[in-house]
């Protein structure tokens, strides 16, 4: 048997975009921190503009997550009896929030994109996604170090992975955790 999942009130401080490796632009909720089935929730993704307007989601209100299937924190509610008008609406970026580029939602789509060719968020989770377990499973190479080598513009492709030399990375301060 399964117990209902633990549901919590906390405070929906702002909604932030994210983008992908495939320009996907994805509204993320920041929340006044709460403890829910053992795990302090900060944030929780809000999937899409569809989802904000379905649940009837505005920046400052009070809100109910859970933790859908005991492991991701998800929105259930809006406390609605808690509304005193300071709650603002949120609007998807007409423009890209990392390369300023034109944001697109297609007819029919879901998700609103990023048109700009070299995002560097895009380039970013591009590579970190080529990198992991279900890309090239490059053992070592994680998000943290793949972001410090588009940093120190080593890395500006994922061709530019396999031109990489110990001098590159072993340059200057000890930045890297690959040793």
């Amino acid at each position: 048997y399964k117990y209902p999942p633990e549901k919590k009130e906390t405070k929906l401080k702002d909604i932030v975009c994210q983008v992908g490796r495939t320009g996907a632009i994805t509204p993320m909720a920041i929340l006044e921190p709460v403890v829910v089935a053992g795990s302090t929730i900060s944030k929780t993704t809000l999937h899409n503009e569809d989802f904000i307007k379905e649940k009837d989601l505005k920046i400052g209100d009070a809100i109910i997550i859970q933790k859908a299937g005991d492991v991701i924190p998800e929105v259930v509610e809006v406390v609605k009896e808690k509304r005193d008008g300071t709650q603002k609406e949120f609007e998807m970026p007409k423009i890209c929030p990392v390369c300023g580029a034109l944001a697109i939602r297609e007819e029919g789509e879901a998700v609103t994109r990023c048109t700009g060719i070299e995002c560097p968020a895009k380039l970013l989770r591009n590579i970190i996604h080529f990198v992991s377990k279900e890309g090239m499973d490059i053992e070592g190479l994680g998000a943290n170090i793949v972001e410090q080598l588009i940093k120190r513009n080593l890395v500006q492709n994922v061709a530019d992975i396999y031109t990489l030399k110990l001098e590159d990375i072993a340059s200057k301060k000890k930045e890297f955790s690959l040793f």
